[in-house]
C-alpha cells in the first residue's frame, strides 16, 4: 500500500535538502542546489528524476510539495520551478516560495518575529506569522550582506592584506590556505561566485575563537547586522529575534550577547530551516 507524503525542500545555489513527511519518522534526503538563475525546467527536472527519486522508497507517493529556494522572489523563477514540480508530480499540490518565507515559517511558525538569515549571505524580515510585512532591502555581498559569512570572511582578507593580523594568526591563515594577494583578488575580482570564495575565510574565525582579533571582527560583523537590519523594525524590541544560517550557529553565543547589551528578545537560533519547516507542515 502507497504512504502518501508531504515533500518539503530547502534549497540553496549548491544544495537542496528533502524531508518526507508522513512516514513514522521524517526521512531527508540531498541533491545539488536547484536555481532558476543558473537552471532550465529541464536541468530541474533531471535533478528531481535523477538525483532525488532514486533516494525513495518504493511506496511512496507525493500529493504535497513545499518548495523554498534561492531566487525566487520574481513570478517568472517561481513559475519555472512550479512547472518543474509539477513535470515530476503532475497531481501533487505545488507550493513555491523564497528562501526567507522558508526561514520565517521555520524560526515563527505561526506566531509573529524577526526571522534573520545568516549564512553566506544574510537577510532579515518581520513576520506576522502569516506574511513578511517588512523586509530591510538587501544589497548583497559588494554593497551589503552584513553579519554573512561572505562579510565576515571579507573582513578576514583585510586583516591579512593589510597585515593587521598578528604574527601567530598570520602563521596560521598561511599554513591554512596557502594563498596570496593575487590570488585572492583574482578570486575577488575576477572569477565567478566570489561570494562563495569570501565566505569560505569565515572558518578562520570559528577555527581562533579567543584571539582578541578574531573577537573584534566578530562582534563588529554581527553588530553591523544588527544595526543595518535589526534596528530598522520597530518591532524588534516588543517581539522575538530568531535567526538561521551557518554564521548564526556557530556564533550564536555574540548574538546573544548582543541582544542582551540591546535589551532585545533574543529568540531561537537554527543551524538550517528544515527541522522548523517540517514541524510548520505537520
Amino acid at each position: 500500500m502507497a504512504t502518501r507524503i508531504k515533500l518539503i525542500a530547502d534549497s540553496g545555489s549548491t544544495k537542496t535538502e528533502w524531508g518526507l513527511l508522513g512516514r513514522s519518522e521524517p526521512t531527508l534526503f540531498r541533491t545539488q542546489g536547484v536555481s532558476p538563475y543558473f537552471q532550465s525546467a529541464e536541468q530541474i527536472r533531471d535533478i528531481l528524476t535523477k538525483e532525488l527519486l532514486p533516494q525513495f522508497p518504493a511506496d511512496v507517493v507525493v500529493d504535497e510539495v513545499y518548495f523554498y529556494g534561492t531566487g525566487l522572489s520574481q513570478e517568472k523563477n517561481i513559475h519555472l520551478v512550479a512547472d518543474s514540480l509539477k513535470a515530476v508530480w503532475p497531481d501533487a499540490v505545488i507550493g513555491v516560495n523564497h528562501d526567507l518565507m522558508g526561514a520565517a515559517r521555520a524560526l515563527c511558525g505561526h506566531e509573529q518575529g524577526i526571522a534573520s538569515i545568516l549564512g553566506t549571505g544574510s537577510n532579515s524580515c518581520y513576520f506576522d506569522g502569516q506574511d513578511i510585512v517588512k523586509n530591510n532591502p538587501g544589497l548583497g555581498y559588494i554593497l551589503g550582506d552584513e553579519g554573512s559569512g561572505a562579510y565576515l570572511g571579507r573582513k578576514v582578507l583585510q586583516y591579512y592584506l593589510y597585515s593587521t593580523l598578528d604574527e601567530e594568526l598570520s602563521t596560521r591563515f598561511d599554513m591554512k590556505y596557502k594563498t596570496n594577494k593575487d590570488e585572492i583578488l583574482e578570486n575577488v575580482y575576477r572569477k565567478p561566485l566570489a561570494n562563495r570564495y569570501l565566505a569560505g575565510f569565515a572558518e578562520f574565525l570559528s577555527e581562533n575563537r579567543g584571539h582578541f582579533l578574531i573577537e573584534n571582527i566578530l562582534e563588529d560583523g554581527l553588530n553591523d547586522f544588527f544595526f543595518s537590519h535589526i534596528y530598522k523594525y520597530r518591532e524588534s524590541w516588543t517581539t522575538s529575534l530568531h535567526f538561521v544560517g551557518g554564521i548564526a550557529w556557530h556564533f550564536q553565543d555574540i548574538i546573544k550577547e548582543l541582544c542582551e547589551l540591546y535589551e532585545l528578545p533574543m529568540g531561537k537560533i537554527l543551524r538550517t530551516p528544515m527541522d522548523g519547516l517540517l514541524v510548520y507542515h505537520t
